[in-house]
């Protein structure tokens, strides 16, 4: 996808400092976080300690490589976006590393949302790039407990219909902040932020970030669809949120 209005890397910010230790200096290195809190944001959710259960578990797992060839008749004429809302989605992550996903109200609010997906980054921006792609996530519906769908703690991760893991909701750590804080200028486009001082195993920090729109089907069911820019066709990539059950 083309960048608009932003440049393919971004500088977290300028360092005026003399010599300074190496944990001083990627402390002084990130900017301020001035990020806003969203309209609906409210104190912690319950799902915060199913997380904590879930994630060391979840990090244990290899990361499942996608195959997306199973083939999608979409095109611009045939999408119809009826009472959407328009968000802002990031994708981000280590090119060889498990790739986030950000939702946020619009580029200068804190996340809604960050899920941490058991796929490589590299490898679903590179498919995003030879064609669409359709990620859902499936949780099982359990009736007694009455929480929202983006509350959910833990998904099954499909993409094109191919099973590919799990995907993890999780609270926004320091680096995930750094990156919202960084791209706030951004309302799409796509790049690489610039590391710190020691070259990471996992490769570059990159990001895909767009306009997405958000359509609530029911209590159990959301879909976000991503915008192109360029008009040309219908979303490049389309998220959907399913309680099953």
């Amino acid at each position: 996808m083309a960048a608009q209005n932003s440049p393919s890397e971004i500088s977290p910010c300028n360092d005026t400092s003399a010599t300074t230790s190496p944990a001083s200096s990627r402390s002084e290195s990130r900017p301020p976080v001035s990020l806003q809190q969203p309209s609906n944001k409210k104190g912690s959710s319950k799902s915060s300690k199913m997380f904590r259960r879930f994630r060391s578990v979840f990090r244990s797992f290899p990361i499942i490589t996608p195959v997306c060839k199973i083939p999608i008749n979409l095109h611009g004429h045939d999408i119809h976006i009826h009472g959407g809302t328009r968000m802002t989605g990031t994708l981000y992550g280590y090119r060889k590393a498990r790739v986030n996903l950000a939702i946020q109200e619009n580029s200068k609010c804190l996340p809604i949302l960050i899920l941490e997906l058991a796929i490589n980054t590299g490898k679903l921006l590179q498919d995003m790039g030879l064609g669409l792609v359709r990620i859902a996530l499936e949780c099982e519906k359990r009736p007694s407990e009455k929480i929202k769908i983006l509350e959910e703690p833990i998904w099954t991760l499909y993409c094109n219909g191919k099973k590919s893991g799990y995907g993890v909701k999780r609270d926004p750590t320091d680096e995930d902040l750094m990156v919202m804080q960084t791209l706030h200028p951004i309302s799409m486009g796509a790049g690489v932020i610039p590391a710190e001082a020691t070259e990471n195993p996992d490769g570059e920090l990159t990001y895909m970030r767009a306009h997405f729109e958000r359509v609530v089907n029911s209590r159990d069911s959301e879909t976000y669809y991503m915008m192109n820019p360029d008009g040309n066709s219908g979303p490049e990539l389309s998220i959907f949120f399913v309680r099953v059950g």
